[in-house]
């Protein structure tokens, strides 16, 4: 049997009247118990998938349209109080919550050295500004490792499921006696469909989870950049106020 001719067999035993059904919907009707559960499990992997990249998807546009707004509003203002105003609205920018947590944190530093406690403004305030960058990240990076889990994972699932699948389909040729193609055609096709979902859900999670990867690390690489812009900035500020004082 040549390759066209085993080939057109295969179509005409899909097509046939088996009980299989050519389509997918009916194959997984027709799926046995094991390989329905891995449908199933595959399926819930894809749905929670594409959940999470909407969610992302909307999350670092925001982010950059506001990230980009905020830069443009602090560099073009001097008074902090004004930014902060600016910024309250701008919950995705992760710089812009930087700003927020080092701006309070700049105004509590202040009110501890009207009272008479001496507090090292640098050192506090970069204290301040690292654990806004941790929590910043972390933001970003939630639920994103369930795509590289899912991307991981999907296809050794899937080829569980087919593996499974292969082996019922054979177990039945042996019970049967006959190793036609219309009857091997059918059980192969229901093993082969659970791979399948397995691809179709690890392929858009590892596509988006590389993408967010790359967003992430953009915006953490400007929170670095305002980070040390920030610091050096009120560090100016205090000492500044500090030879004002002196003078005094």
């Amino acid at each position: 049997m040549n390759i066209f001719h085993f080939l057109s067999s295969l179509s005409a035993a899909f097509s046939a009247d088996t009980g299989f059904g050519s389509g997918i919907i009916q194959r997984f009707v027709d799926a046995g118990p094991v390989v329905k559960l891995v449908l199933f499990i595959l399926i819930g992997f894809s749905v929670t998938s594409w959940t999470i990249i909407f969610i992302k998807l909307r999350f670092f546009r925001n982010a950059r349209q506001e990230t980009d707004y905020f830069l443009d509003v602090f560099w073009d203002s001097t008074d902090l109080s004004e930014i902060y105003k600016e910024s309250k609205e701008l919950i995705y920018s992760p710089v812009a919550q930087m700003f927020k947590r080092g701006y309070t944190e700049l105004v509590r530093i202040k009110k501890m050295q009207v009272s008479g406690s001496k507090v090292s403004v640098s050192e506090t305030f970069e204290r301040s500004l690292r654990r806004v960058t941790i929590h910043e990240n972390s933001r970003m990076e939630k639920a994103v490792a369930f795509l590289a889990t899912t991307g991981n994972t999907a296809p050794f699932i899937g080829l569980f499921g087919t593996v499974w699948g292969i082996m019922e389909s054979f177990s039945g040729i042996a019970s049967s006696g006959s190793a036609s193609l219309a009857v091997v055609a059918p059980g192969i096709a229901e093993a082969l469909i659970a791979t399948a979902v397995g691809l179709a859900a690890a392929i858009p999670a590892v596509i988006a989870f590389n993408y967010f990867n790359s967003k992430a690390a953009k915006l953490g690489a400007e929170m670095e950049i305002f980070s040390a812009d920030f610091l050096s900035l009120v560090v100016r500020q205090s000492m500044k106020v500090s030879v004002s004082t002196e003078q005094d």
